[in-house]
């Protein structure tokens, strides 16, 4: 009898369901047979790849010497007076009064 224990299930991983239409599983098995892997294998590499990427944008961005210069410079300097968002931030919020 297989062992089917929670330790067992989660080397295997876990399941993450879809629902997509024909045209569209037709072209993922497509393109999964183009590189040689099964439907899983290549939707959860490509998912896994936009995910990084999407998440990369928000730390990663590459700058030259002088991009990077005038870049810390701007972090550096104090921020501008905004008169807006000062009264903005002093305004008591409505859920408040």
């Amino acid at each position: 009898m297989r062992n089917t224990n929670t330790t067992d299930r989660t080397l295997r991983g876990i399941t993450i369901n879809l629902r997509a239409d024909t045209a569209t599983r037709t072209l993922i098995d497509r393109a999964a047979e183009q590189v040689g892997k099964n439907r899983s294998e290549f939707m959860l590499e490509a998912a896994r790849r936009e995910a990084t990427s999407i998440l990369l944008d928000q730390r990663l961005f590459l700058l030259d010497e002088k991009a990077y210069a005038k870049f810390t410079a701007a972090l550096d300097q104090p921020p501008a007076e905004n008169r807006r968002l000062r009264r903005l931030l002093s305004t008591k919020a409505v859920w408040d009064k």
